[in-house]
C-alpha cells in the first residue's frame, strides 16, 4: 500500500505532468503570473522568473516580504499562482485551507549569525558570547517571518545546553526585521543602519544574505550556527491551481536542476541538483 504522503507527492507529478502536455498542445499564448516569495528570495527568484519569462514568454510578476504577512495577503483575497515561504509551515497552511493545490519542499537555508569584531563571537564559544551583557543580539520577527521563529528555536535549544539561557536571549533579543512595525519602512536596509547605530554588535539572520551583508557593513564576521543549536530552514512552495500550465511551468523551473542551481548561486541549499557524476 502507498503511503498518502508518497501518493500525494505521485498525484501531483502526475497533474503536472498531465497540465504540461496539454500546454504544448494548446496554442501558443503569452499569460501573466504572479508569484509572492520571502525576502530572503528576491534576487534568486527573481532570478528564476526572469529565466522562465525569456524561456516561455510568461510574464511573472513578483512580490516579496515577510513569509507570514505574504500569507496574510494571501488570505485576505490578493490572486497569486504561487507562493514561495521561507518555511513548510505557511505552504502546507494555504493547502490545508484550500487556498492552494499542492506544496513541495524546494531548497533550504542555514542561520548565520553576522557579527562585529568586538563581538568576539566564536564557534566554541558561540552560546556564551551571545549571553554575554556587551553583546547586543539583533533578529527577525517570530510569527510574521519564519527566521524569527528559525531564532527562537535556535534560543530555545542553546537554553537546553545551558539552563537559563532561553530566557535571557528572549528578553535581549532585538527584532530588527521581519514585522509590520519592527522597523522605518523608508530605511532599505534597517539591519546595516541597526550596526552602524550601534543598536546591535550581531544579527541573527540567514547564511544565503552573508554577500548582502558584508557589502553593507564591511567588517562584518560570518559565524554558521553550530551544530548543537542550528536549526534547518526549510523552504515551501504553494501552487494555488494545477490547472494552469504556465504556472505548473513555473513550479518545475524552480524544481528543476536550473532553477537549483540558481538558488545555490545565490547562497542557498537546493534539494535537486543533480552529482554531476555521468550514467
Amino acid at each position: 500500500m502507498i503511503p498518502l504522503r508518497r501518493l500525494a507527492t505521485l498525484t501531483l507529478l502526475a497533474t503536472a505532468a498531465a497540465a504540461m502536455s496539454a500546454a504544448f498542445v494548446s496554442t501558443a499564448r503569452a499569460e501573466e503570473l504572479v508569484l509572492y516569495g520571502a525576502g530572503s528570495l528576491r534576487a534568486a527568484m527573481t532570478a528564476i522568473a526572469s529565466d522562465y519569462a525569456k524561456a516561455t514568454g510568461n510574464s511573472v510578476r513578483t512580490a516579496f516580504g515577510p513569509s507570514g504577512l505574504m500569507r496574510d495577503r494571501i488570505e485576505a483575497g490578493e490572486a497569486v499562482d504561487l507562493f514561495t515561504s521561507a518555511d513548510m509551515g505557511h505552504a502546507l497552511t494555504l493547502r490545508k485551507d484550500g487556498r492552494a493545490a499542492a506544496a513541495v519542499m524546494f531548497t533550504r537555508n542555514r542561520l548565520c549569525a553576522f557579527a562585529k569584531p568586538d563581538a568576539r563571537l566564536e564557534p566554541a564559544s558561540f552560546a556564551e558570547r551571545l549571553l554575554d551583557p556587551s553583546v547586543r543580539i539583533g533578529t527577525s520577527t517570530p510569527k510574521a517571518d519564519p527566521g524569527g521563529d528559525y531564532t527562537w528555536e535556535m534560543f530555545k535549544r542553546i537554553g537546553r545546553h545551558h539552563p537559563g539561557a532561553f530566557a535571557t536571549l528572549d528578553a535581549k533579543a532585538r527584532k530588527i526585521v521581519g514585522g509590520s512595525t519592527a522597523a522605518d519602512p523608508s530605511d532599505p536596509d534597517p539591519i546595516a543602519s541597526a550596526f552602524a547605530r550601534g543598536d546591535i554588535t550581531v544579527m541573527i539572520a540567514y547564511c544565503s544574505g552573508a554577500e548582502q551583508r558584508r557589502q553593507a557593513t564591511p567588517d562584518l564576521q560570518v559565524v554558521p550556527v553550530p551544530p548543537p543549536y542550528a536549526t534547518g530552514p526549510e523552504y515551501g512552495l504553494a501552487i494555488t491551481s494545477l490547472q494552469k500550465p504556465a504556472a505548473i511551468g513555473l513550479m518545475l523551473a524552480i524544481l528543476s536542476p536550473e532553477g537549483q542551481a540558481t538558488l545555490a548561486r545565490f547562497g542557498f541549499d537546493p534539494i535537486g541538483q543533480p552529482s554531476g557524476e555521468e550514467h
